[in-house]
């Protein structure tokens, strides 16, 4: 029994023992499993909102293509709307009168040449008066001088003084008329009003129609029925129109800005506290400064068809003093913040996925992107609001 017991402890000894290094190798090996290959890493999904062509008219989403744009580098001035000279009429009158007739009051529009009123006037009564009497005059003696000038060259039938002395009354008749004419001209009486005079009721030939010199809106009218006008320091002012298709801005510039500034450049016009923009260009620079603000006047033309600025409003002009081209900008309603992140929405095939952008210089509604977005892709522009909702929700990336 010893005997056995000692082959076998030599047996232990010679398998584990620090002489066989190799063998606790092998068996360690044979002893795990075999090692696994890797497992493929997932694909790194990119956050898409998935919409189809009628989800997108639903949530009445805009897309537009990102591109190039002209982007400048502006100054902002302190400006206030005023009307364009050129656009406002005082209507007076040139005669004493009372106002007989008033067809148009405060806020209504006018075209040019429609009658707003009408004076009753001994003036102009006499003026009318004095032209029918040349014209019947001239009339007169243009009949008698042809027919003297027929006599005189057909057959000699009369003397050539008589001719002669027809000839010349003719001329001055006429030169009465047109002094006649041009009085009424210059009293106010329309041309289409003086050719009317002969057939005109009797009872109008006292009344001067007061017509609208320009297309516009009355916004002043000062006489009532029945006032005294004209001279002798009575009221010759009866009304005010003005023509709101086109305004001025006026801006003031400081000194130290104004060689920046020079005719023709464009101008921003926002209202301040409000979000409407509009687009005028530069059309004066005063060469002078105002000796207490040492700034200059600057005024510009602005179009205002849809009637939105009003003459005395306070807005801010944005003078676009330098410009340069922009590879790829977007609408600046197309930008989203996102986890902190700046981000515009990308057409895809599947719905919009979430970009991340570096934004650059912004002008007029637009915004430069310098980076993680090609010109030409379609991006989400206007209300997409809904889009920041899907991908703002936790977990949307999971």
């Amino acid at each position: 029994m010893l005997g056995l017991a000692t082959i076998v402890a030599v047996g232990a000894f010679a398998v584990w023992g620090p002489g066989a290094p190799a063998l606790r190798k092998t068996v360690s090996l044979a002893a795990t499993e075999p090692p696994q290959q890797p497992r493929p890493q997932a694909e790194e999904r990119k956050p898409v909102v998935r919409m189809d062509e009628e989800r997108i008219a639903l949530a009445k989403i805009q897309q537009v293509n990102a591109g190039p744009a002209t982007m400048a580098t502006r100054l902002s001035v302190p400006a206030v709307i005023a009307p364009d000279a050129d656009s406002v009429a005082h209507v007076s009158v040139k005669l004493s009168g009372t106002v007989a007739e008033l067809r148009r009051n405060i806020g209504d529009e006018v075209e040019k040449g429609q009658i707003l009123g009408a004076l009753e006037s001994r003036e102009v009564a006499d003026a009318k008066s004095e032209y029918m009497a040349a014209r019947l005059s001239n009339d007169l003696q243009q009949d008698l001088a042809a027919r003297d000038k027929a006599a005189w060259e057909s057959s000699k039938a009369i003397p050539e003084q008589q001719y002669i002395r027809s000839r010349n009354a003719a001329s001055q008749t006429a030169m009465r008329l047109d002094i006649a004419r041009q009085k009424l001209l210059a009293l106010g009486v329309d041309e289409s009003e003086i050719s009317a005079i002969p057939q005109a009721p009797e009872g109008t030939l006292r009344l001067q129609n007061v017509r609208a010199p320009i297309s516009g809106r009355v916004v002043e009218r000062k006489v009532e029925l029945g006032t005294a006008v004209g001279r002798d320091n009575l009221e010759t002012e009866l009304f005010v129109i003005v023509d709101l298709t086109r305004v001025w801005v006026e801006m003031t510039v400081n000194s130290s800005d104004l060689p920046a500034v020079h005719e023709g450049q464009s101008v921003a016009v926002s209202i301040r506290g409000g979000d409407s923009v509009g687009r005028g260009k530069i059309i004066f620079v005063s060469p002078m400064l105002d000796k207490e603000t040492r700034a200059a006047r600057v005024v510009a033309t602005l179009d205002n068809q849809d009637r939105l600025w009003r003459p005395g409003s306070f807005v801010t002009a944005a003078i676009a003093v330098e410009s340069r081209q922009a590879p790829v900008t977007v609408p600046a309603t197309a930008v989203q913040t996102v986890d902190g992140h700046k981000v515009v929405f990308v057409r895809t095939s599947e719905g919009f996925e979430k970009r991340d952008v570096v934004l650059g210089r912004r002008d007029d509604g637009l915004v430069e992107v310098t980076s993680g977005l090609a010109a030409g892709e379609t991006i989400a522009a206007l209300n997409t609001f809904p889009l920041k909702a899907e991908f703002s929700k936790p977990g949307d990336e999971d």
